[in-house]
């Protein structure tokens, strides 16, 4: 069960954003991610609980972000319901997605693990509903993503393979690079892991 720590980073100006406590696991029917995140200054700043089922849809989504929050789970596309900070007023949405991503890594991870891609295999286009900070507000966004290639690595508890993606935002033509080893992120855009106590859960068969 991988545990350790990302810190997040505005991509652009590298001002930084938060750091993320987290663990994962597969298990018999899927993968969970849960994480707290904190301030750079220390202070709570919200959370994430994420499972996904073997397929790699999301069954069962908790965001925290302040005082908002979002639940969610695969339901006729992607279904949510986000709470306001007074909690007086629940607003519900739908939207014929696949999935979910917002700034944690876990959501990498989980994109990653619903398409299934190959290297070398043609890009795959992905509609997702991003629940940007602070607010958690939500849009829906498509992405394409190829996974460029897959290289092993010699460590002392034997190859760990890294992936190199390349993920392309459809709207804008802005592409970047993500690295992926298993269950955990080595590097993308604003994120980087910072401490890692136990190896990657692979999922490969190949």
């Amino acid at each position: 069960m991988p545990r350790g720590r990302y810190s997040l980073h505005d991509p652009h100006d590298h001002t930084p954003l938060a750091h993320e406590h987290f663990h994962c696991a597969p298990g018999p029917s899927g993968w969970r991610y849960v994480a707290e995140r904190t301030t750079p200054g220390g202070d709570h700043a919200g959370s994430v609980d994420l499972t996904l089922d073997e397929l790699g849809r999301p069954v069962r989504l908790e965001l925290h972000a302040g005082a908002w929050q979002v639940r969610g789970a695969a339901l006729d596309g992607v279904t949510w319901v986000r709470t306001d900070p007074t909690g007086a007023h629940a607003t519900e949405g739908n939207v014929r997605a696949h999935a979910f991503t917002a700034a944690s890594p876990a959501f990498l991870v989980a994109t990653a693990l619903l398409l299934r891609l190959t290297p070398g295999s043609p890009a795959t286009r992905v509609r997702l509903v991003a629940l940007t900070d602070p607010v958690l507000a939500p849009r829906t966004v498509d992405q394409s993503w190829a996974l460029l290639n897959s290289e092993a690595h010699a460590t002392d508890n034997g190859p760990l393979i890294v992936d190199e993606y390349e993920v392309s935002e459809l709207d804008t033509g802005e592409q970047h690079a993500v690295h992926l080893a298993g269950d955990v992120v080595l590097s993308a855009p604003g994120i980087e892991l910072e401490d890692l106590s136990d190896p990657p859960s692979a999922f490969r068969d190949r």
